[in-house]
């Protein structure tokens, strides 16, 4: 049990001296290389952290408590490494939640609007602008803006894009 809690309290200081991922990785070498695993242990760690889809950093502290302890290893390292974050951004949620009926927070976020819509435009002008126009290209535009208009799901609409433009885009 005493090793399970240590699992758990290296991850909970992992995720709140780090900014977590890749980025902590000197970190968590330094404090579970001879304590929880070996070296070669730490290096197939990062390697199958690096290759699998998903977060890295839950990853490897998944691999490293399994490999230390097992099961009951992966998943206090597991609950070591969400906790934190978890817990941040319910914090954060409570938060915005009371303040959500505030004026300055209702005004806050008109403020945002015209800003954030401005800046989509913007992005959508640099692809459209570094894209090559031809009536492929302007065909799936609108067959975009169509779908869109009729409250398709975004998602289907980004995939069927997606395997227009392997289909008939050179």
């Amino acid at each position: 049990m005493e090793t399970l809690f240590q699992l758990f309290w290296l991850f909970i200081k992992i995720n709140l001296l780090s900014t977590s991922g890749m980025a902590s990785v000197g970190l968590l070498h330094q404090e579970a290389v001879g304590r929880f695993l070996t070296e070669s242990q730490f290096i197939q760690a990062v390697a199958f952290s690096s290759i699998l889809p998903g977060s890295d950093a839950l990853q490897m502290a998944m691999f490293i408590g399994y490999t230390f302890n097992g099961m009951p290893g992966a998943l206090a390292a597991l609950l070591g490494s969400i906790l934190p974050p978890t817990l941040l951004m319910l914090g954060v949620a409570a938060l915005l939640h009371r303040l959500r009926k505030e004026a300055w927070v209702r005004s806050f976020i008109q403020g945002l609007t015209p800003a954030v819509s401005v800046l989509m435009v913007f992005v959508a002008w640099k692809l459209v602008r570094n894209t090559e126009i031809n009536w492929q290209t302007v065909s799936l535009g609108i067959a975009s803006l169509i779908a869109f208009l009729l409250d398709a799901p975004p998602v289907i609409v980004l995939l069927l894009a997606g395997l227009a433009g392997i289909l008939f885009l050179p």
